[in-house]
């Protein structure tokens, strides 16, 4: 992280990530109830390559450190949608079909 932060073009994108993570409000800042930890986070450093090898961006992440928690104290359930390709093609030729707004 230290090297991250001597390097402008890293510290330019993880400025960019944390206005975007702003921007979208995907936090809020509030008091962590008595007796929990917080989880901690941390930043997922890549380099993004144009097809012809060169560079195209440097891309900061910060990611939760979800591996710290544990199923049934600090969460009792997952949930990540997924579509079907299948369904989704099928949903297209019935909105095509009847005429449906998309």
């Amino acid at each position: 992280m230290q090297e991250a932060l001597a390097d402008p073009r890293w510290k330019a994108a993880m400025n960019e990530e944390m206005k975007s993570l702003q921007k979208n409000e995907t936090w809020e800042l509030v008091e962590c109830p008595p007796g929990k930890k917080p989880v901690g986070c941390r930043w997922i450093y890549t380099v993004k390559y144009k097809a012809d090898g060169s560079i195209e961006r440097f891309k900061a992440r910060l990611v939760a450190k979800g591996y710290t928690q544990t199923y049934g104290i600090d969460y009792t359930e997952t949930f990540a949608p997924v579509a079907n390709i299948n369904t989704v093609r099928v949903l297209l030729s019935l909105t095509a079909t009847l005429d449906w707004p998309l």
